[in-house]
């Protein structure tokens, strides 16, 4: 049997070549309402078109003033770091989105008046957010280096 050495620049290596697909640079949900084709250019040279009926979706679930701030794709992150069946989205107005959609609004967030940052999501919400914003949402892959 071989015995093959696994260290972190393979491992940084094999997720970086699972991430090709993500866009180079996200844009705000402003700049794509505005696109003829709204879409973002990706690592690995594709586009990716993000459909008007997720746009409009999105546009209807946050202020008109956080067009400008909300950068799209929205990513799920995804790692063992979080545990058996955890994903994490990152950032308020994405988190808002992702609440909005799974009809997640938690109550001491609606008490404190106050947004998060971060929400960890279960495989089965993963899904359901996917499925509603198909072309909105993104997989990406992370890992932390061990020492």
């Amino acid at each position: 049997m071989l015995e093959v050495k696994f260290n972190d620049r393979v491992l940084a290596k094999t997720v970086r070549t699972l991430n090709k697909h993500l866009p180079v640079e996200r844009k705000t949900l402003s700049v794509l309402l505005r696109e003829e084709k709204p879409g973002v250019r990706c690592g690995d040279n594709t586009t990716q078109r993000i459909r008007r009926e997720e746009l409009a979706k999105i546009a209807s679930l946050i202020p008109e003033a956080d067009y400008g701030k909300l950068r799209l794709p929205i990513y799920i992150e995804l790692t063992s770091d979080y545990g058996r069946g955890l994903s994490r989205v990152y950032g308020r107005l994405e988190c808002e989105v992702a609440n909005k959609i799974l009809r997640q609004e938690k109550e001491e967030q609606a008490a404190e008046q106050k947004a998060v940052d971060e929400i960890f999501i279960h495989r089965d919400d993963v899904r359901k957010l996917r499925r509603e914003l198909q072309t909105a949402t993104q997989y990406a892959f992370f890992t932390s280096m061990s020492r």
